[in-house]
Order: structure tokens, then C-alpha cells, then sequence
């Protein structure tokens, strides 16, 4: 089930390329978020972010959202600079916060149809829409519920289709499935990957799981502590067809492996440390000893 007029071949104009020339974040008080960041993002590309809680992730996503602005340096959309952002349409950006943000007293469909409404598009097409978008996310039958009445997995469907019903051309998304059961949460990346592959957005997603990162993107970008610099930018290497028997493949497991190892600094000392913990011992380590030091019988 598709958006209305989306296409299995979705047009180079839907998705837009972001570049960070130098780009800072000093909040109040003096405090770092973002060192100076050089970072070009290809108008297309699925691109996750990893790091430490506070390292500048969301920060990130929300100066390129024009939510926050840069305290120095230069952030472009589509070759834009972002003080000329205003002339660009609004709905061609869309965000997917941690929580759906979902207006109580409207119904499904009137909040899924909402930043439509906002844009001037008539009654009866919003909702032609919004009924679209809540198809391609399996919730056409909740149309007439209330936020109260849905799951917490429903609730992010109904997000994510909102998202959607503008055809946005950059999709961010801040941890939207982390306070989901795994096995929702896996059914919400298998539909966010499909819809990237179908519509042809540029995403970013923030996310502190290396397996969510490794299925769902072609690109990871790994954070250090704050203040946010980039210590890994890696390219991964699965097949664009994805589905969740990847998770249990030896290319799987490299890649993740990759970005554990980016995540806790590379160093041979943490890996041994997983390695301690993760291996069992061999018989000579586990076995009592007697004085002598040979295995008591």
C-alpha cells in the first residue's frame, strides 16, 4: 500500500542532500554540544546516528530540522544556506520525535491528516491522504480511535504516517521505536525501511542501537561524547533488500561488530573485556585444584 502518487521509482527531487560546513552548538552557559562538524549528507541516503546519551544526536537533528540554529559554521539543504530556509516549503522536512506527540482530542485521521490541514490542503484530499498513509503503516482499520485507545506501537505508526502524508524530502527521526517492545520494534524498522525504499527520502536517524543502525541504514555515523565529533563514518555493507533473517547473518554480525567497536573507542581492551564476560571459561580456569595444582577428582 503506497501514499497517494508515490512511485516504485521515486524522483531525484524527493530528497534532499544536507551539508554541515564547521557547524557548532554552544548552548547557555558555555556548554559544548557540537564541536565544529564537517558532514555531507547525499540527497537519497539512509543515515543512522550512534552515540552516549547527550553527545549532540538530537541537537543535530534538530539544527537540521531549523528547529535550533548553529552557533558557528554553515548548514546547507540542498546547497541552501540555512538563513534562506524559510523560502523553502515547510512540509518538505519532517520530524519523528522519541514520543508520537499525538493530539488527544482528535481521532487518528484528523492527526495524521493535521500537517496537511496546516498547509491549506482541502478537507476531503487531507483525509484521502491520511487514509493512505495510515494503509501503507497497517492502521487503516483505527481511522475513527483516539490516541487513548491505541498501543504504544500504534501510536508511532500514527506519527510515522503523519510524517509521511507531506511527501517530505528529508525524514529525522530521534529514537522514535526505543521504548518499544523488541518485536515491535523490529516490525517498525522492517516499515521504515520499506517506505525509504520506496519513496527515496533522505533520512537521518538517531538510534543507541547498533543492530537497529545496522539493519535499517546504508550509512552509520558514530558520535564521541559531548561535545559531538565524528570518530566513525562507515558505509554498510548489506544488501538494499533487507529482511529480518539478516539479522541472524555473519554479514550482519560484522558490521554491527564494526560499530561496536567505533562505539567503545576500538581499543583491544574493551573488546577483550566483552570477550571475558561473553566466553565461557576453558575447563582449566573453571575446574577446583588441589595443593599440588593438578584437578581434584
Amino acid at each position: 500500500m503506497t501514499i497517494e502518487s508515490a512511485t516504485s521509482s521515486p524522483p531525484a527531487d524527493r530528497a534532499a542532500s544536507l551539508t554541515m560546513r564547521g557547524v557548532s552548538r554552544v548552548f547557555a552557559g558555555g556548554v559544548r554540544a557540537v564541536d565544529p562538524m564537517d558532514l555531507s549528507i547525499s540527497a537519497g541516503d539512509f543515515v543512522a546516528i550512534l552515540g552516549p546519551s547527550g553527545c549532540g544526536k538530537s541537537t543535530l537533528l534538530r539544527m537540521a530540522s531549523g528547529l535550533d540554529h548553529p552557533t558557528g559554521g554553515s548548514l546547507l539543504m540542498d546547497g541552501r544556506p540555512a538563513g534562506h530556509w524559510g523560502a523553502r516549503r515547510p512540509e518538505d522536512v519532517a520530524f519523528v520525535f522519541q514520543d508520537a506527540h499525538l493530539l488527544p482530542w482528535r481521532r487518528v485521521l484528523a492527526n495524521v491528516a493535521l500537517p496537511l490541514e496546516l498547509t491549506g490542503v482541502s478537507r476531503s484530499n487531507r483525509h484521502r491522504i491520511a487514509r493512505g498513509a495510515l494503509e501503507m503503516v497497517g492502521l487503516g482499520d483505527a481511522i475513527g480511535r483516539y490516541p487513548a485507545q491505541l498501543s504504544g506501537g500504534m501510536r508511532m505508526r500514527v506519527s510515522l504516517a503523519r510524517a509521511m502524508v507531506t511527501k517530505p524530502k528529508l525524514l529525522l527521526l530521534d529514537e522514535p521505536f526505543a521504548a518499544l517492545d523488541e518485536i515491535t520494534r523490529q516490525e517498525l524498522d522492517d516499515q521504515l525501511r520499506e517506505l525509504w525504499v520506496e519513496r527515496g527520502m533522505t533520512v537521518l536517524f538517531v538510534t543507541h542501537s547498533i543492530a537497529e543502525a545496522t539493519y535499517l541504514a546504508e550509512r552509520a555515523i558514530v558520535l564521541s561524547p559531548r561535545p559531538a565529533k565524528v570518530v566513525c563514518d562507515r558505509r554498510i555493507g548489506l544488501p538494499r533488500s533487507r529482511t529480518g533473517e539478516l539479522r541472524t547473518s555473519v554479514a550482519f554480525a560484522g558490521e554491527a561488530r564494526e560499530l561496536y567497536h567505533a562505539m567503545h573507542g576500538g581499543s583491544d581492551e574493551s573488546h577483550d573485556a566483552s570477550q571475558s564476560q561473553s566466553d565461557p571459561p576453558s575447563p582449566s580456569q573453571s575446574q577446583p585444584t588441589s595443593s599440588e595444582g593438578g584437578p581434584l577428582s
